[in-house]
């Protein structure tokens, strides 16, 4: 079965600039999609939205969320659009297709005393203890995303004036507060030019082997100190990004400064975080506010 995905795969790549995450995301998706087809002796090309329906239907049976759903349905309508457009079928079934709108979930959030626990959790003088703390310290001080961190290049931080300068689709720039400044200078002088393997690699981060970090190698490490320090809430690779932003509107931040930091591209993506701080207030006036009880 011809399903184009590679020639889709480009598309992402090349016209649509998608980023690897999404790219992987999308491809993920649709390769669950394909195995459904083949196994039903769809055609690609034939499937119209009744069987679209019935393969949502399939996922629900199988246990995926709502959300999951809603990511396969954005897959799937972007790949039919792709096909349409260069006439491999003649139209979009998941045009008829309509999703349904979730709320979205507030997300978790550290406070400043699980973020410092964390952050102090590689406390080793060994090369990769320091590697962590210096990759830790980066994400809570920058809110950058875990894909974004193993892009980050040495060039890209100036720890002279203390900057990150990120020169992706939307170019950032972004401060570093001193103890990250510190704590990446002693990474960068000390422990880095052990680990990376050629002296030209402008990887900011590497592993212990000197080859490129991987997504999931990362969250592991993540995950791992989270556990160490006995933070008890739900880790996700977007936590110490949430926090950053959350800690910043705590302490005064406007809405559209933490935009600019997040490169979120509409204003709408950054509001969850006041939501976050409206439903804190609400339940500490319900808490504490002797009329409230």
């Amino acid at each position: 079965m011809n399903n184009f995905s590679n020639d889709f795969k480009l598309f992402l790549q090349n016209r649509k600039k998608s980023s690897d995450n999404t790219v992987q995301s999308y491809l993920r998706d649709l390769n669950q999609f394909f195995s459904y087809c083949t196994a039903k002796k769809l055609s690609i090309k034939s499937v119209n939205s009744s069987d679209i329906n019935r393969f949502l239907e399939h996922l629900s049976a199988i246990g995926k969320s709502e959300a999951t759903k809603t990511r396969v349905i954005a897959a799937l309508r972007c790949y039919y659009k792709f096909l349409v457009s260069e006439g491999y079928v003649n139209e979009n079934p998941l045009d008829k297709i309509h999703t349904k709108k979730l709320e979205k979930k507030l997300p978790n959030i550290l406070d400043a005393g699980e973020i410092i626990k964390l952050l102090d959790s590689p406390n080793g003088s060994d090369l990769k203890s320091i590697r962590d703390k210096a990759m830790l310290e980066l994400l809570y001080a920058t809110g950058i995303k875990v894909s974004e961190l193993i892009d980050v290049k040495l060039s890209d931080i100036n720890l002279q004036i203390g900057i990150l300068h990120l020169h992706d689709k939307k170019e950032r720039i972004i401060p570093l507060y001193p103890a990250a400044v510190k704590t990446l200078s002693n990474y960068v002088l000390n422990v880095r030019p052990a680990i990376i393997l050629n002296q030209n690699e402008d990887l900011l981060f590497t592993n212990m082997s000197g080859q490129a970090l991987s997504r999931q190698g990362l969250w592991k490490i993540i995950k791992h100190y989270s556990e160490k320090a006995d933070i008890k809430k739900d880790i996700t690779p977007h936590t110490l990004r949430h926090s950053f932003a959350a800690h910043l509107l705590e302490n005064g931040a406007q809405l559209k400064d933490i935009k600019e930091m997040l490169g979120h591209s509409d204003i709408s993506s950054t509001q969850i975080y006041a939501q976050f701080m409206k439903s804190k207030y609400t339940l500490a006036y319900a808490k504490y506010h002797p009329l409230a009880k």
